[in-house]
């Protein structure tokens, strides 16, 4: 019988996806995903959502967060956004977030 994997944490996932160059970090404003780096705003339907990862906390509801691995359609900027979900999500990062096209990640989703 073989022992399950550990669960990966939000250090590990980051980590691992900065070295497939997802080195930039967004943050959510009304306008849009704000690419701290490289200083540009991106509309929800300009991003490509390359990986999503799920965080749940061991007794906490509120310690749950998800980490998108996204990138621009040109594929000029690649980052990372993290959110908490559930009652303590925020509204202007949920709107981005609901407008996202995921469907590819839907199915690479951890």
């Amino acid at each position: 019988m073989t022992e399950p994997k550990p669960m990966e944490t939000m250090q590990h996932a980051l980590e691992r996806l900065e070295r497939r160059g997802f080195r930039d970090s967004f943050r959510a404003s009304p306008e849009g995903f704000v690419a701290l780096d490289s200083e540009r705003v991106l509309a929800p339907e300009e991003l490509v959502v390359a990986e999503i990862v799920r965080f749940e906390g061991e007794s906490d509801p509120e310690d749950e967060a998800v980490l998108f691995a996204l990138q621009s359609k040109d594929e000029s900027v690649r980052g990372t956004f993290v959110s908490s979900f559930g009652l303590g999500a925020d509204p202007i990062a949920a709107e981005l977030i609901r407008r996202l096209d995921d469907r590819d990640a839907q199915r690479r989703l951890h």
